[in-house]
């Protein structure tokens, strides 16, 4: 694809980033935060970054289908894009708005390009030190220009990483929770987009995910591929997004999450 440069995508995420997201970063009024579903945060720089995203981004490859965190509240129905025979982006804003809005320093932009089923481009840009992390189908995952590799944990008592703690069912919930003690440690960064890139750099080994919508996700599941990382839902098949699996696995390796599946599967 001739026309997509990786220097177009960072420049793009620079410029939403100076213009819209970083000067609401700590300045943030009461009327700049709501809940969506009663829960989950927004703000008005995720939805103004969101639509300068689709403004570029839809340049890039004119015709092409667009999938954001925040149009899907209005519209559930463009989930049906992955199904057509076209080029998709999909987009979060601010990947870590709870974060953001707290002040806190995790927070990203996530894009993803897919073609059908495939992922062929990722991008994680985290703002405050402006560093790129994107991955490209069958050619590996990048920090800047250098080509990254994860490595994994033997056991699972070494092992640090996140489990999702909303949105299980009752019979998960208990089974995780006494999965949970066979970890080193189980924090969750509450900014995923920073958890794949830490788990394809080998520093976090494994999250274990619910409610995969496709923003938080698609992105991440490629970087980890292309970084020799892995993943798998609690049924042993990697993530689909146009099937929607209902649970993830993520790690350093396929041995490592069979692992965790198996543990799992030792609580039922």
């Amino acid at each position: 694809m001739d026309n997509l440069k990786q220097e177009n995508i960072q420049e793009i995420c620079f410029n939403i980033s100076k213009d819209i997201i970083l000067p609401k970063y700590r300045n943030l009024k009461n009327q700049d935060i709501k809940y969506k579903n009663g829960t989950d945060l927004v703000t008005s720089a995720d939805v103004a970054a969101e639509k300068e995203l689709k403004k570029a981004l839809l340049k890039i490859i004119p015709g092409s289908n667009f999938v954001g965190e925040e149009e899907y509240l209005e519209n559930v129905n463009i989930l049906n894009a992955y199904n057509e025979d076209n080029y998709c982006w999909t987009v979060d804003p601010i990947d870590g708005t709870s974060n953001f809005v707290k002040g806190k320093e995790k927070f990203a932009i996530m894009i993803a390009l897919t073609y059908k089923n495939k992922i062929l481009y990722s991008w994680i840009y985290k703002l405050l030190n402006e560093e790129m992390c994107y991955a490209i189908q069958n050619d590996g995952a990048f920090i800047g220009n250098r080509k990254i590799s994860t490595f994994s944990k033997s056991n699972l008592n070494e092992a640090t990483g996140s489990i999702s703690t909303k949105y299980w069912d009752e019979d998960y919930l208990d089974r995780l929770k006494l999965l949970k003690n066979n970890f080193a440690e189980v924090k969750s960064y509450g900014c995923i987009g920073f958890e794949y890139v830490d788990i394809g750099l080998g520093k976090r080994n494994f999250a274990i995910l619910s409610k995969l919508s496709p923003w938080d996700h698609i992105p991440g599941i490629l970087f980890i591929r292309e970084s020799g990382g892995s993943d798998i839902d609690f049924n042993g098949k990697p993530y689909d997004f146009t099937l929607r699996n209902k649970n993830l696995i993520v790690g350093n390796s396929e041995e490592f999450n069979l692992q965790i599946l198996n543990k799992l599967g030792e609580y039922s």
